[in-house]
């Protein structure tokens, strides 16, 4: 047997009259069917990892044997990847409400966080060279309402330039987490509005919302815990793409939109690809152009 421990996430309890179920990582119970002379106590010493005074038997080396073929076990676990040198340098922009606790939580992963100085509403979208000084590998761009058209579009070259571009944005009491951009092909804010104008027949009210002007009541305020929430996706992602970590299940994280409900706090996943570029015509080649003839019309003929 060359491994013995619970992989995280998966647990074996003893259940009063039943035997023994394993808890899932997904949450779900499985019954344990063991051979009548499997010692239960010794195979729990066992999966927790604890080195048996005695080599386990026969029928429990069988159990142990099914739980990893099942994936229930593996070796000891590494410690969690240190962050990058070369991946430290995190530019944060936008809302203080959000990039102050994501700045504490990438600090706190070990990443080094430099957070850009607030511009005023009406100032021109920052070119790709302001993104670019400093040399970050990574730019985060937080927003306490919706993205103003054309102010995220130098930020979408940004994986060009080998920097990773990870953003969010609020629209009511709707947050959106888009998914990490950080090579050419990957998905680019563009590519999120351009798919959600397609996905909702509400399109033109959609861009209106977008566009502005806008009419509300009493502001939407972003909570604390929902601040909270939406820093710790963003550095969750962060630190995975850094250190090159797995463990996302379903969606891949690159093609992954979250909808948060600022409400409930509760977050939903929806696929997301790239939109295909559009080839433009040569210059000079004119649009080919199909012209119907006029149908023939004949005239009756008298009798001669």
């Amino acid at each position: 047997m060359s491994r013995s421990r619970l992989v995280p996430g998966v647990e074996v309890v003893a259940v009063p009259g039943r035997g023994l179920a394993v808890r899932t990582a997904e949450g779900e119970f499985l019954g344990v069917r063991t051979p009548g002379a499997a010692d239960e106590s010794a195979l729990l010493s066992l999966l927790s990892g604890a080195c048996a005074a005695t080599p386990p038997g026969k029928e429990l080396s069988a159990v142990v044997v099914a739980f990893e073929e099942a994936g229930y076990l593996a070796d000891e676990p590494p410690p969690p990847a240190p962050w990058p040198v070369d991946r430290r340098a995190v530019l944060l922009l936008g809302t203080p409400a959000l990039t102050r606790p994501l700045a504490a939580h990438l600090t706190a992963l070990g990443a080094e966080p430099r957070t850009a100085p607030a511009t005023a509403p009406d100032a021109p979208p920052p070119a790709i060279e302001d993104l670019l000084d400093g040399d970050p590998a990574a730019v985060v761009w937080c927003l306490d309402g919706p993205v103003p058209e054309g102010l995220w579009d130098a930020a979408d070259r940004l994986p060009a330039h080998g920097v990773a571009w990870l953003r969010c944005h609020r629209e009511g009491w709707q947050a959106y987490v888009e998914p990490l951009a950080a090579a050419p092909g990957d998905v680019t804010a563009a590519h999120v509005r351009a798919r959600r104008l397609a996905a909702t027949p509400a399109h033109r009210e959609l861009t209106a919302y977008w566009s502005g002007p806008r009419t509300a009541g009493a502001p939407v305020d972003l909570t604390v815990p929902a601040a909270a929430l939406l820093a710790a996706l963003l550095a969750d992602d962060l630190a995975r793409w850094a250190t090159g970590a797995d463990g996302t299940t379903g969606i891949p994280a690159r093609r992954r939109l979250r909808r948060v409900d600022l409400r409930t706090l509760t977050v939903t996943e929806h696929p997301v690809l790239p939109v295909p570029a559009v080839v433009a015509m040569p210059v000079g080649t004119a649009t080919p152009t199909v012209t119907a003839k006029p149908a023939a019309t004949t005239t009756p003929g008298k009798d001669g």
